[in-house]
This record gives structure tokens, sequence and C-alpha cells, in this order.
């Protein structure tokens, strides 16, 4: 029996982890009480380690597919085939005939993040995609709005604020989002013990408003009018010289204003304001349920502007910028990664940092603009709003390349799948998520096993595009050689080594690895920001007069939202039979009122319609969410034909983004808006299964 310290890298929160191994069998996987980080936190997600690394259906070679039947081949021939095939595709059609999409896992992998962007670099297409626009989008694009670079992005300092205001987040399910913070319940429970005061926003009431001292409900899609409320009686007191423009924009937006359409009392909007202002220390901070809005980018910077008003910004026990040991920033711009606008798409989509946002994918793939497509760990037809228009237009493409570890809903499309090792078996750094720990931290981990006969991420995608290069023309086989060289010399751990050595802690991946628990670098300071932000940006106050103009207009009687789950992870562990036993999650709660409309209770079937279709699925009944919002978890719509998932397709339950037809979006920065769009409800003609109560 061995034991092995290692990172989950599964979610943001990085925790520490001691895997216990008989062999190369997992036989338990637990938090690491003397991690400095997480100590000793840990959450079901990550005994899911164990199912992923022992998973009989997890590939281990490529797998080719002709028709309906899938066969084997070796690593040689799949490089080979991959790079004929698209590169044969460029070559006749141009570089924009083949597109990359990339999902969230990508970021929990720093092999990955940097194969990336040299196979995007490489392919040279206009068709860059990936989860990000039905994510985050808002925030790094406010990032390079305000700071200059989408990836000084400021997180609550939870553990020093006096009080924490959160927007449509659950960070007691979700453990920080844009904010690396294991064992939020633990945070936010020693904030109300130090006397501090936690006020959360949100149509529903989550796990993290059940510990609130303050739970308001808000009317899904509102929030930036509640921010900008907030604003006016902020800024109307105490201005700053430099936010005088936007207090000029905010004469609409007083409490009384936005009362009806929040759902706010106004009198609770004006405390909720004084308090903020007057706190020693305060931060606000919102995430999912204010990005994936038709108003994230302007609801990200308001929230932002809130923290500045106050003296919240770059400041402690506000929203603070990480001194990483990789300076992701600087590192982000080296890489040509910062930010920055290219012109619209035809359709009039925004791109952002060369990226399309996934709203424009399907269209593509129906015009046949696109007939080739890389994927990188994301499942679009599942995740991505107006799912059924895309899962139809993927089956039409020319030649698609997966890079997965299993065949799901969308790599069933795929004429050729290449599985990555799994979690266990490669070695990790946090570049991305360091940068947003709420303590500055560095970890290297060694792989806990090792990966037998199989490429790393980044030699997948590096010899993927140095086979299309080499088919792409006579330039490109010219080209090939040299582009081996490079990536064979340029690897992901001497890129991170040098920016270790030349960052502000001067640390080297060696020191690393001999500290597997990582190194505590102390707690993050004030001052990052060198120069004044630029919080009046004209393209965020040019839009509060299309925010404003939603103040006259009628709520609609029933709208959808999502909700996450501690033990999904999008829709990637429900093949984990640890992660999906007990009673179906896949239910779609609603208030009491709604459920008497209706005609319905709980364990009923209900159906829910949207303009991009219609789900069924059972009903809880619960006073959780506030009236007029029906709430469905994500991720889910397993057990269609041609997958190989059959824990999944045991409880598959049904896509939240059947219901959504994907063309609902923030003009600023191209995100999808998922959340508050309308929807009718109707009783289903059949009684599933008992739905699972819900906690409170």
């Amino acid at each position: 029996m061995t034991e092995h310290l290692t990172t989950c890298t599964l979610c943001e929160a990085m925790c520490g982890l001691v895997v216990r191994l008989d062999g190369e069998r997992v036989t338990r996987i637990e938090g690491d009480p003397d991690d400095h980080h997480s100590r000793g936190h840990i959450c079901p997600k990550a005994t899911a380690l164990a199912d992923l690394q022992h998973d009989p259906h997890w590939l281990q070679q490529p797998m080719r597919r002709d028709g309906d039947t899938w066969t084997a081949i070796g690593w040689d021939a799949a490089f080979e085939l991959a790079g004929r095939r698209l590169g044969g595709l460029q070559r006749r059609h141009g570089r924009d005939a083949v597109g990359l999409y990339f999902g969230n896992p990508t970021g929990h992998d720093h092999r990955a993040v940097i194969g990336l962007g040299l196979l995007q670099t490489l392919l040279g297409s206009r068709h860059l995609y990936s989860a990000a626009s039905v994510d985050q989008l808002p925030r790094t694009v406010t990032a390079y709005l305000l700071y200059g670079n989408q990836a000084r992005l400021p997180s609550p300092d939870v553990d020093r604020t006096d009080l924490f205001l959160i927007f449509g987040a659950n960070p007691v399910v979700s453990q920080g989002s844009v904010m690396t913070a294991p064992g939020m319940k633990r945070r936010l429970k020693a904030l109300r013990a130090r006397g501090g005061r936690l006020v959360v926003v949100d149509p529903r009431r989550t796990e993290t408003a059940a510990l609130a001292d303050t739970h308001l409900f808000i009317r899904p899609g509102t929030d930036g009018l509640l921010v900008a409320a907030l604003l006016h009686v902020v800024l109307a007191s105490d201005c700053p010289a430099d936010l005088e423009p936007l207090r000029a924009r905010l004469t609409r937006f007083t409490p009384e204003a936005v009362a009806p359409a929040t759902g706010i009392d106004p009198a609770a909007i004006r405390r909720l304001a004084d308090d903020f202002a007057a706190a020693e220390r305060a931060v606000a901070y919102g995430r999912m349920g204010i990005s994936v809005n038709a108003f994230g980018t302007t609801i990200t910077w308001l929230i932002d502007a809130l923290n500045y008003a106050t003296g919240n910004l770059d400041a402690v026990g506000g929203a603070m910028f990480g001194r990483p040991a990789v300076d992701l920033p600087t590192f982000a711009r080296l890489v040509g990664q910062a930010g920055g606008f290219d012109a619209p798409t035809g359709d009039g989509l925004p791109v952002f940092n060369h990226e399309r946002p996934v709203a424009g994918l399907a269209p593509a793939l129906e015009s046949g603009e696109l007939r080739g497509l890389i994927t990188h760990a994301g499942n679009p037809a599942l995740s991505l709003p107006g799912a059924r228009r895309l899962d139809r237009a993927l089956a039409g493409l020319d030649f698609f390349v997966a890079i997965d570890p299993r065949i799901n809903e969308t790599t069933r499309h795929a004429h050729l799948i290449l599985p990555p090792p799994r979690p266990l078996e490669r070695d990790w750094y946090g570049l991305v998520f360091n940068a947003l720990a709420l303590r500055e931290v560095a970890r290297y981990n060694r792989p806990v096993l090792p990966a037998p006969h199989k490429p790393d991420s980044f030699a997948i995608l590096t010899r993927l595009a140095r086979g299309i290069v080499r088919r792409r023309g006579v330039a490109g086989a010219l080209a090939g050689p040299a582009v081996g060289l490079l990536t064979r010399a340029v690897t992901p751990n001497r890129i991170i080594d040098v920016m270790l050595r030349t960052g502000p802690h001067r640390l080297s991946l060696a020191k690393l690895a001999e500290h597997p628990r990582g190194l505590d670098l102390g707690e993050r300071q004030p001052g990052v920001l060198k120069t004044p932000p630029a919080m009046t940006h004209p393209l965020l106050l040019a839009d509060l007069d299309r925010l404003a103009d939603t103040l006259d207009v009628a709520p609609p009687p029933l709208v959808l939202i999502g909700r996450r789950t501690l033990r999904s992870m999008n829709s990637w562990l429900h093949d984990s039979p640890r992660m999906v036993k007990g009673r179906p999650r896949c239910t779609a709660q609603l208030h009491p009122d709604d459920a008497a409309a209706h005609g319905l209770e709980s364990g009923d079937a209900a159906i829910i319609r949207g303009d991009g279709g219609e789900i069924e699925l059972p009903v809880e009944v619960t006073d959780d969410l506030m009236p007029g919002v029906v709430s469905v978890p994500h991720g889910w719509g397993h057990g269609r034909p041609g997958t190989r998932q059959p824990v999944a397709s045991a409880q598959p339950g049904v896509s939240y983004n059947d219901v959504l037809d994907g063309t609902v979006w923030d003009p600023i920065s191209g995100v999808s808006a998922l959340n508050g769009l309308p929807i009718s409800l109707a009783p289903g003609g059949r009684r599933p299964s008992p739905a699972e109560p819900p906690r409170r």
C-alpha cells in the first residue's frame, strides 16, 4: 500500500488530496489535512477520480468511426489520418474550413492550455470557439476593458471582508468560480463568526443563501438593474471624480424605479447600499447567474464599479488581484492572449480575443463554411444552447476529430477520437487557478500513476497540428519539420519553469516538485493595479441605455434558470457510479404557487417548452424558489443512440439546453443568455421516478 500527495483537478478549488494505492489500484482518496490551501477539504467529486481511473469505458487508444462501427487504430495511424483529412480540407477550402472548440476541463491541464495555443496558431482558422461564451466571458471581457488584460481578474477577499455580497453564485457548491476557495462553507461561517455579514441575491434559496444573514429573492435577469440602483444610491452621496460620467447615466435607476422589475423593495435596496458603503471592508461578487445573461458584461462591470466606488477594489477585504508565481497577465500578454476585439461576424456576433461566440457555431456548420472540426474536452451537443440544432449539424461534418476519453453525445459524431491520459496519469501545475486563489499558492504535482502507451495532451495537440500543417500544401510540407523541432524544444514544463524563475516569487519547477503540498506564498496584498482602471469605458456606459429600456418591459409569467449540484461537473461525471447514485437529481424545481396553478405535485412529470424545444422531467415543489421561476440543472440528457456511457445512460435526465434556441446573447461579449428566458409549463404524460427532496 502506497500514498501519494496530489491535487484534485476537477474544479477550480485545487483541493489537496491523499491518494492511496494498492499496486496501481486506487483504494481510497481523502482530503489532505496538512494541505495549507484546502486544509483537508474535499467534496464528493474528488472521490470520483477513482472511478475515472478505473472506468472501463475510458478509451485507451484512438478510435476510428466508419458508419456506426468503431475500430481501434494506432497513434501514428490516427495522426496521419487526422492530418490528411483536416489538412486536405484546409488546402481545398481555406484555413477557415476547419474549426476548433474546447471545453472547461482544458483549463485544468497546463499541458492542454499551452498545446491548444500552438494548435490555434498553426491551424490559422477564424473559427475558434470555447465554453467561455456560455460561462465566464463577461468576466474576462470586463477585465480587458477596465484593466487592460483579460487575465487581470479580481476575486473577493472572503477571509478578511466584513460584508460579502453575492449575486447569482453558489460558492458553497462550486467552491468558488473565478475564485479559488476550497471549503467555502467553513469560510462563510468564519465570516459570520467574526461579526461579518453575508448577503445573497438569488432567485433560488441556494445552499449558500441558506447560510446568509440576508437573502433577497430577485427576478432572473434583473441583477443589472439592482446593481445600478445600488450605485445610484452610493454615488449620490460620495462620487469619485472619475465616476462622474457613470453617476450621470444612473439617474433612471432609482430604487423605486427598479423595484417592480427586480421584485425587491426599494427600502431594502437603499438599506443594502448604505450598509455596503458604510462597511469598513466589503466586497461584491457575481458569477454564473449574472454572467450568462443578456447584460452579462454590463452587470459584471457594475459590480466592479460598486467595489471601486466604495474603496473596495484592489483593497484588503475587497476585490483583490493576485501576484501568482507564474504572472498570468504577463504570460497572457507574451502569448498574445491579453484580449482585444476583432471585427464582428457576419451575423453581428462580437469576436473577443480571436474567439467567436458559440451562438455562431451551428450556423457556421449548417452553411458549410465549417467542414472540419476539432473538439477538446467539451460536449457541446449537451452544453450549448440550441443543442438539438447543433447535434444535427455535427452529423454533417466532412471530418471531425474529438480529443476526449469517451464516446458521448458529441463525440459519437466524430470520425476519430484521440483519448487523453486520465487525471491521475498526468502532472499538474495550476497555471490558471493559482492566479485566482484567495491566498498566494504555487504547486506542482507529478503523476500519481503512469499513462502507458499514451501521449499527453500537449503531444496530442501538437502532433495533430503538425500533421495538419504538413498536409496543407507545399509551404506546410516545408514548415512541418520546423514545427516539429519547435514543439519538441518548447515544452509546457520548460515554459512554466521560465515563468516561475522570472515571476514575482522567483521559484522553479524543480523546487515545487520537492514540495508536493505546494508552497504558501502569503496573503494577497493590495496595490496590484499600477494605473487607474478605465471604469467608465464608453462601450459600457452606452449599454446602460439598453439596460434602462428593460425598466418598462413587463416580466414574463414564467422563466427558466439553471442549477448546480455538488455531485455533478457539467456533463462528464455522470458516468461515475458514486456521482449518480441515489434518487434522480435532474428535476424541475418550482414554487408551490406555480405548481398549484399548473396542477402539478412533487413527483409528477412536467413539460417545459421554450423557443428551442421541450423537455419532460419530474417536478420538485419547493419554496426555495421565488414564484414565476423554474430551476433545472444543466449537464444531463444522456442515453442517445451511439453513445457508450452505460452509467450515465441508466439515469439520463434531460438537457437544459434543448429548451433554448441560442439566439439571445450579450451584444458586448457575445455570451449566450441561459438564465431568465421565458418558458411555458404543462403536466407531462407520465409519472417518473420520485424526485429527491430539495435540501434546505
